[in-house]
């Protein structure tokens, strides 16, 4: 394996160590990604879970391996998009649509679909011929991707509070300028993935961002609660879309060497 391909699977990696890391997480606590919600009273919920979370190690750990990676990017992706985006959250916009913490959490969810859309276009074995369709599906998996990049940026300009306090109080200036910095970064992001302008940069950068995320904000947190299954889960998330937010960088790099080759 070249270097250049090394470093565009790692990508691919650390979104499935994110996944597994939910699903560990699933079996850990006998219960639900707390981003996939079931109602308390569904039927064998707790089974349920158990199968989720079987599920997600099994699928997230086919996609660490480049010869099952499409299998299990395509089995994450009909899980999240149908089943966790749709049926679990989905059902919320009935009753929460003016909340906007209900189209925070559906873009979550939606990333890492997107993710998975992209690792299976990027790894299935594709004839020629059918070039443009695995093109079509990264660049949808793209698309939705920096939708999701606008409402985390809205998200923290609605909620300013709860993300100000989750910024280390010495880290200066001050707790609330790094809230609305982050805020305005994620805004940017998905502006520049959709428009296609620096959209690369922007893809690295919020790769950046979001790992320190983990490191100065959900680790903190997990750290003073390690019995928690909401920090578990935030970290293991938070993982998951740094993973994905590497895999549209990594589409991005493709995508640049491609019309290269067309030009010379």
């Amino acid at each position: 394996m070249t270097a250049e391909k090394a470093t565009m699977a790692l990508g691919r990696r650390v979104y499935g160590l994110g996944v597994m890391a939910l699903g560990v997480a699933c079996l850990a606590f006998r219960e639900f990604d707390p981003g996939q919600p079931v109602p308390g009273h569904f039927p064998a919920r707790t089974a349920l879970a158990y199968a989720a979370g079987v599920f997600m190690v099994v699928a997230a750990a086919a996609v660490e391996w480049r010869r099952t990676a499409a299998w299990g990017a395509a089995a994450l992706t009909v899980y999240y998009a149908i089943f966790v985006v749709i049926l679990m959250n989905g059902r919320f916009l009935l009753t929460d649509f003016a909340v906007f913490v209900t189209y925070e959490n559906i873009a979550m969810q939606l990333a890492i679909a997107a993710a998975g859309l992209i690792v299976y276009a990027n790894t299935a074995k594709i004839d020629a011929a059918d070039a443009a369709l695995a093109a079509r599906l990264t660049r949808l998996g793209r698309l939705a991707f920096g939708v999701c990049a606008l409402v985390f940026g809205v998200a923290h300009f609605v909620y300013m509070n709860n993300t100000a306090s989750l910024v280390p109080k010495w880290l200066p200036p001050t707790q609330k300028f790094w809230g609305y910095a982050t805020g305005v970064g994620f805004v940017a992001a998905g502006i520049a993935i959709l428009s296609g302008v620096q959209a690369r940069l922007a893809a690295i950068l919020l790769t950046a961002m979001l790992a320190s995320f983990g490191l100065l904000a959900n680790g903190p947190v997990l750290l003073a609660d390690r019995s928690s299954h909401w920090n578990w889960s935030e970290s293991a998330v938070n993982l998951a879309v740094v993973g994905a937010a590497w895999v549209v960088a990594d589409s991005l790099a493709r995508l640049g060497r491609e019309q290269s080759s067309l030009l010379i």
